[in-house]
């Protein structure tokens, strides 16, 4: 006796279902924790980076950790490791990974170091000369899309501002490289030093 070809097909349904379950699993099995261990492997276990030139991700606005991982994935910003890293995220990871590193605490200003006052006083006057606490809000916390800034890494600062001023990172906002148009390098060195320290 043959089987109706609905039934045929509804068991053939029902095995693929039943492999795909299978093969799914695991992927489904892994948590948020364990897919974000190689992100915070360089960028800090709780988000406060140790690693040269690799930011703290913690207390970063959400809608900016979003854009960034998307220009990643669509390899609109050119970093290899963080393209190959994204370039199986689906949209809905974009948005579990950007909600959940944005919850890691921000980053401590640096253990007190008896800052260069003269540094300090020279970067915190190119902060307002430069309206940085116009974008970054007041406290250089960030808001939505903008990041924040305070308490970043030093090297880092400095790299990331070197490259807008010579128009080598590309964002998804010119104004960085028009704001650094005017800026030296001895003072991009000196914002760095403040930012980096600002509490």
């Amino acid at each position: 006796m043959t089987m109706p070809k609905t039934m045929q097909f509804a068991r053939q349904f029902a095995a693929a279902a039943a492999l795909a379950c299978v093969v799914i699993a695991p992927l489904q099995a892994e948590t948020f924790a364990e897919r974000a261990a190689p992100c915070l492997a360089c960028h800090g276990e709780k988000g406060q980076s140790e690693t040269p030139e690799i930011p703290s991700l913690g207390g970063q606005p959400a809608p900016y950790l979003l854009i960034q991982l998307y220009l990643f994935r669509e390899k609109q910003r050119g970093v290899e490791i963080m393209n190959d890293v994204t370039k199986g995220f689906t949209d809905d990871d974009l948005r579990l990974f950007s909600d959940n590193l944005a919850k890691l605490p921000p980053p401590p200003p640096p253990p007190s170091d008896t800052p260069d006052a003269a540094r300090i006083a020279s970067g915190s006057a190119l902060i307002t000369q430069h309206r940085c606490n116009n974008c970054h809000s007041l406290d250089l916390s960030g808001r939505e899309n903008v990041p924040r800034i305070a308490a970043q890494r030093e090297d880092y600062l400095v790299k990331t501002l070197r490259e807008y001023k010579n128009n080598t990172r590309h964002g998804y906002d010119a104004a960085m490289a028009e704001v650094l148009a005017p800026v030296t390098d001895a003072q991009i060195v000196d914002l760095a030093y403040a930012i980096a320290r600002f509490r």
